[in-house]
């Protein structure tokens, strides 16, 4: 195997400090991949009970068009990175993208449940490669500081609005047109995107190719499976369940063994002195706190929306615009903050941000003059939510050298993912448990009123992760 000698520092090519035309190029294509992706997260949810109609799901089976998609996008999510790093970034970039035209395409067409389960599967396995693989490259293709702060905010901002957008979108395709066009809508796009890429973007990987660590991508692997289909069960059938239990019990056993497999492994899947950086390790924590709770506020709201309030699923689907436009503005407003001030600034001033607005909403009432307090709250709320996830980014891939970007954004989408899982099944449960199974609009309010009060207190936690251990800690940029 050829390695290639690094250049002296002196004969190195400086790093651009703004923009070129290519560098817009290979920007725009990853950040249509990660919009595209993340409109996956949320598209089909407007369209279950359509799709329970056409298809003949039973009414417990329908719940797996979403469970079987986050299974495999979450828990593959860390493997996939790190694959990433060792046979290249931009072939399983590609690849995936091919894999999800393919699933997307295949599910629109289904006939069967059983045939559109399967395409959720491949959907989400896509996900779970294209994601990282996705934010490797942007990171190893712009310099650390301002460049990459940049890319990072555009991208954080379209990833937020994506999840947003799917859920308009859903709502649209299938009172429009039908279910189906919410999986069709993927495939041009994907088509497009491979068109461009390989003309466009740079292969990314290391010199040298460790061996892959299979114990340790086993037991990650099969330990995050368990843990999201705890969660999904805790949602769907209570935290008491049996089923939920033990998808539990066994995901926390699992990762155990994968940190003991790690601490012996001469070439571990996730070298354990990464995880022992507190930019690593804190990032990851503040960036999972900041998708369990605005992708669970969603859920909350489209309860008080629907329940408390009588909106029909397209109207509710619409009032998340402003939160759409929100997570924009603090998407490109993140980066200017960053360079002005730290990471560490922006995770704190924008997560009190979200807890304030978040908690502005515990003053809700049952009437629909509620939406004057509504409308501006989450669109603030989505400011600061969004200054946290690029904080988050930033924070959780700076320091790292090329050769680990794909580990280091394996664990942030990792983080990504799990947190979008956890969100909604706690929150459910906690509005559950508030409603004791009553439905009524006064009931639901009630019990949505405390789920949003812990959400508040969730968002100031991680307020205070990065104060207390981030803390002093500035981008490199500043140094």
């Amino acid at each position: 195997m050829t390695t290639t000698t690094p250049l002296p520092a002196s004969a190195r090519q400086t790093p651009p400090r703004h923009l070129t035309g290519r560098l817009r190029l290979v920007l725009a294509v990853l950040l249509v991949a990660q919009f595209m992706l993340a409109v996956d997260f949320s598209i089909l949810n407007v369209a279950l009970p359509a799709i329970g109609d056409d298809l003949g799901f039973s009414l417990g089976g329908l719940q797996w068009i979403a469970t079987a998609f986050a299974l495999s996008a979450a828990g593959f999510t860390l493997f996939f990175g790190r694959i990433g790093d060792l046979i290249g970034r931009k072939r399983i970039f590609l690849g995936s993208l091919a894999l999800l035209g393919a699933a997307s395409l295949a599910g629109g067409l289904a006939p069967t449940p059983e045939i559109l389960i399967a395409a959720r599967i491949a959907q989400g396995l896509a996900t779970a490669a294209a994601t990282p693989a996705g934010l490797a490259l942007l990171t190893t293709s712009f310099p650390e500081g301002p460049l990459r702060q940049k890319a990072l905010g555009l991208n954080g901002a379209l990833m937020s609005a994506g999840f947003t957008a799917g859920a308009v979108l859903g709502g649209v395709l299938t009172d429009l047109l039908s279910w189906r066009w919410a999986f069709f809508i993927n495939v041009p796009v994907a088509l497009a995107v491979l068109l461009v890429a390989p003309a466009v973007i740079a292969e990314s990987r290391p010199a040298e190719r460790p061996r892959i660590d299979l114990p340790g991508a086993l037991s990650v692997t099969l330990g995050l499976l368990g843990v999201v289909y705890g969660l999904t069960q805790a949602g769907e059938r209570g935290w008491t369940h049996p089923l939920a239990l033990t998808g539990l019990l066994a995901g926390a056993v699992l990762l155990g063994l994968f940190y003991l497999v790690e601490r012996r492994s001469t070439q571990p899947l996730v070298p354990l002195h990464v995880m022992r950086k507190p930019t690593v390790a804190w990032g990851n924590l503040i960036g999972l706190l900041a998708f369990v709770t605005e992708t669970s506020l969603v859920y909350l709201l489209t309860l008080y929306l629907q329940k408390t309030l009588g909106f029909t699923a397209l109207a509710a689907g619409l009032s998340f615009g402003v939160l759409g436009l929100g997570t924009v503005a603090g998407g490109l407003l993140a980066p200017r903050a960053i360079s002005r001030t730290s990471t560490v600034t922006v995770l704190v001033g924008g997560g009190l941000l979200q807890a304030v607005s978040t908690a502005a909403l515990l003053l809700l009432g049952g009437t629909s003059a509620s939406m004057g307090l509504l409308l501006p709250a989450t669109f603030l709320g989505g400011v600061g939510n969004m200054l946290v996830i690029v904080g988050f980014m930033v924070t959780a891939t700076t320091g790292l050298p090329d050769r680990e970007q794909g580990l280091a954004t394996g664990l942030a989408s990792m983080s990504q993912q799990i947190g979008i899982t956890m969100g909604t099944p706690i929150m459910s449960a906690i509005v559950t448990a508030v409603t004791a199974g009553a439905v009524t609009g006064a009931a639901v309010l009630d019990g949505v009123t405390v789920a949003i009060a812990v959400n508040a207190a969730l968002v100031l936690l991680g307020v205070l992760v990065a104060a207390l251990f981030l803390r002093g800690r500035r981008d490199r940029a500043h140094a």
